[in-house]
């Protein structure tokens, strides 16, 4: 089943189920209050009006999480040819749900960075409660799976040990364009991200050191996982900022994500447009 959240032409957002060239409204705000409601069963027969999918516009899969949880450097492939050791335990790092844009939405560069970066990545979304769960029940809390870019502002990123700054500025992370549940999709195909059609970063979503079910378990043991929450598996090779010269995302650029089995992302790059008080809330388009 692959399920989205379309947002309406009257305002407001809705969970809708994908078959084929149409989307099903499911009765809920979005696919998170879908899954907080224990709605993954029943949206598999539910009936609501019905959207073209072509022509609907869509919001992050799940809008605002209670937790994104990131991890780094896990792509054994990428970690061997760099010379590094595989690691032991993940590195795991937050996003908050400020950051998250549509599937098709523009990816805003704040005036502050002048190193904004891709990262492609498989994003986990859980669907059941669990605290210290084991390979089996961490394995059953898996309610789908999406794309997500991890956009990161490389000069925020390293200007301490701390990379939570550079992860969380607002409307640059692309999350969707739907939830994919496990029966329809299987690790090992591949994952392409291209800016400007042109191919940076491309792997098989098998290469991971620790999986899903492994990162739900670790994770899980350190907090409660709730449904929503949102694990982003780690980046392959690739990235603007390992290149010689660096290469960055500047305005204007398309970066497309693509999960083999799931879909793509497709984001235009824009500069965020600030208000003439600079003291105002910044002003985002989005379409």
């Amino acid at each position: 089943m692959r399920l989205a959240t379309i947002r309406l032409p009257q305002g407001g957002t809705a969970a809708a189920r994908v078959t084929g060239d149409t989307a099903t409204e499911l009765g809920y705000p979005d696919v998170g209050a879908l899954l907080a409601a224990g709605g993954l069963a029943s949206a598999r027969t539910a009936d609501g009006p019905v959207h073209a999918w072509a022509d609907v516009p869509l919001a992050p899969v799940v809008p605002r999480p209670g937790k994104i949880l990131c991890v780094g450097l896990n792509y054994r492939t990428h970690i061997l040819e760099m010379g590094r050791e595989l690691p032991t335990a993940p590195t795991v790092f937050s996003k908050y749900p400020e950051a998250l844009v549509g599937p098709r939405d523009p990816v805003v560069i704040p005036p502050e960075s002048q190193q904004v970066d891709w990262e492609g990545e498989l994003a986990v979304v859980v669907g059941e409660t669990v605290r210290r769960a084991d390979a089996a029940t961490a394995q059953a809390a898996i309610a789908g799976y999406a794309v997500l870019n991890d956009v990161t502002m490389r000069d925020w990123q390293y200007r301490t040990l701390q990379w939570l700054p550079g992860k969380s500025f607002e409307s640059s992370t692309p999350f969707g364009p739907v939830l994919v549940t496990p029966d329809e999709f299987a690790l090992g195909g591949a994952l392409v991200t291209a800016v400007d059609g042109v191919e940076v970063q491309r792997t098989t979503t098998d290469d991971l050191v620790f999986g899903p079910a492994e990162l739900i378990s670790y994770l899980s043991t350190v907090m409660t996982l709730r449904p929503g929450d949102v694990i982003a598996t780690g980046t392959p090779g690739g990235v603007g900022h390992a290149r010689k010269p660096a290469r960055y995302l500047t305005p204007g650029q398309i970066l497309t994500t693509t999960v083999e089995g799931i879909g793509t992302l497709t984001n235009r790059v824009v500069a965020e447009a600030l208000p003439l008080d600079a003291t105002a809330e910044p002003v985002v388009s989005r379409t």
